[in-house]
């Protein structure tokens, strides 16, 4: 478990699945939501994908996922998937607590904490209208290094609605600090959700 001046992040639990549901209710109304996949909603399929969240990351590095919390309850959480290069980075924060840069404090601490134990190659991906995700990313260090034409759905007649997609990425020594990391994040808004198992 980790705390920052106002947050405490541990590891995702089962029980976390009505949070995270509300997170997704709350995400599939906003602007955003065109720029990741949909997520079920059915309390049922919540709650079986954030067990495999729970189980997975009590498994190892490969897929780890962590709840942000304020007080006691669930805001949002940041996924970290091992990819051939690094860790894809994912993250989602409830509504009604955008802007205020708690996504930025919980990422900067997960990043830091990560670093120190030998992770140094972290992406991660979102649409380049995103402004507030890309604001974040950028403000934690992480650099533009390529574009990409994304659909996640389709118009009316089947046809795929594209979007440019930023992939981002930040590599540093594993003895970084947060100080690295930025300072000043904007709201949490979604990046690609960490979406694995």
């Amino acid at each position: 478990m980790l705390t920052t001046d106002r947050l405490t992040i541990r590891l995702v639990e089962a029980e976390d699945w009505a949070a995270m549901r509300e997170i997704w209710l709350g995400f599939s109304r906003s602007p955003y939501a065109q720029y990741d996949r949909p997520h079920a909603t059915d309390p049922a399929d919540v709650r079986a994908r954030i067990a495999r969240w729970a189980d997975v990351t009590r498994q190892g590095t490969a897929h780890m996922f962590f709840a942000v919390c304020l007080a006691d309850a669930v805001i949002g959480y940041i996924a970290f998937n091992q990819r051939e290069d690094g860790h894809e980075v994912g993250y989602c924060f409830h509504a009604a607590h955008h802007g205020r840069g708690y996504a930025g404090e919980a990422l900067r601490a997960l990043l830091a904490h990560l670093a120190g134990k030998g992770f140094t190659r972290f992406s991660a991906g979102t649409a380049l209208n995103n402004t507030p995700s890309v604001r974040l990313l950028e403000s934690l260090g992480f650099r533009l290094t390529a574009t990409e034409r994304v659909s996640f759905y389709r118009d009316e007649q089947g046809r795929d609605v594209f979007f440019d997609g930023g992939v981002f990425a930040l590599e540093y020594p594993a003895a970084a600090d947060a100080s690295r990391l930025g300072k000043g994040v904007p709201g949490g808004m979604s990046a690609r959700q960490g979406e694995r198992p």
